[in-house]
């Protein structure tokens, strides 16, 4: 009796099983809180859920308002104002997955050989959404902006986004080369924060939120209204999904995960859901810089 008991697994067993549900929840944690704390950076209130190959739109409005100097009983004339959409692509369902060997869990262990590959998984996956973020930035016809050093070049597309949300309370930010603050870093009090891999500076030169990426051709950036940014992603856990596959995502939906054992190939997979589109909304708010070398420099 002794024997049949010490053969039955006890009860609260940490199995095999129940770390893979740790690691598919940790991952998507960090995505999602990452994802989180970029849409707070980007003042972005609202994430906005959309199916996949939905066509997504920027739109503007246009029209002016007619006078109101009416007479007495004249009849009041109708200011007139129209929207225009204009589709800009679909926002798709991206797939990844990434397949461990036997021989190299074995040669270097599972923590280096899956843990950390995964991590790096992550890292790519949110280089990408960065990529595409910048890469939206660049529109055919946008406004400019420049002056002689960074802190002029700033300020003039600081006046140009004062003017055109001169209706509305809203708050700056700056797409830079971080070569082009670099002076400022060695000779000011200035913290560098971090987000989704980004590297941001809140309230730089008391004009806005300053976001450094490499990316960008040092000499220029970019700028626009913190509210003019939206988002959009496909929920990676939405109901006719999970009803076909085991994934495991939180309560956002931003990303999904399922680690699995192949048995016939014999190797630890990994296939990774996510769909996040990062766009400026209104075209003619966003303002691409120069910045220009003082004369005798």
């Amino acid at each position: 009796m002794a024997n049949e008991v010490l053969k039955t697994a006890e009860n609260n067993l940490i199995k095999n099983a129940d770390l893979a549900t740790v690691r598919q929840i940790d991952f998507v944690s960090r995505f999602g809180y990452s994802t989180k704390k970029l849409m707070e950076l980007l003042g972005v209130t609202r994430m906005i859920p959309k199916q996949a190959g939905t066509v997504l739109k920027r739109h503007t409005v246009t029209g002016s308002l007619v006078s109101g100097a009416v007479a007495e009983g004249d009849i009041i004339p109708l200011s007139k104002y129209s929207t225009a959409d204009v589709p800009i692509g679909e926002i798709t369902l991206n797939k990844w997955r990434k397949a461990t060997s036997a021989e190299a869990i074995l040669d270097k262990g599972f923590d280096q050989a899956v843990g950390e590959t995964t991590d790096k998984m992550l890292q790519d996956i949110q280089n990408g959404i960065k990529a595409d973020l910048i890469s939206s930035l660049t529109i055919s016809g946008q406004p400019t902006a420049t002056g002689e050093g960074t802190q002029a070049a700033l300020a003039n597309a600081w006046g140009k986004l004062a003017n055109i949300f001169e209706n509305d309370s809203v708050e700056l930010v700056f797409f830079m080369n971080p070569l082009d603050i670099a002076d400022y870093l060695g000779k000011a009090a200035i913290t560098v924060q971090n987000a989704f891999g980004f590297q941001y500076v809140e309230n730089f030169l008391g004009l806005g939120t300053v976001v450094m990426n490499s990316a960008i051709t040092a000499g220029t950036f970019f700028a626009t209204a913190k509210e003019n940014i939206v988002a959009y992603y496909v929920p990676a856990n939405e109901s006719d999904l999970a009803k076909a596959f085991d994934f495991t995502s939180d309560e956002t939906g931003l990303i999904a995960i399922h680690e699995y054992a192949d048995y016939d190939r014999l190797t630890a997979d990994d296939t990774v859901l996510s769909g996040i589109k990062v766009f400026a909304d209104m075209t003619a708010g966003v303002i691409k810089g120069t910045i220009t070398a003082p004369l005798g420099e």
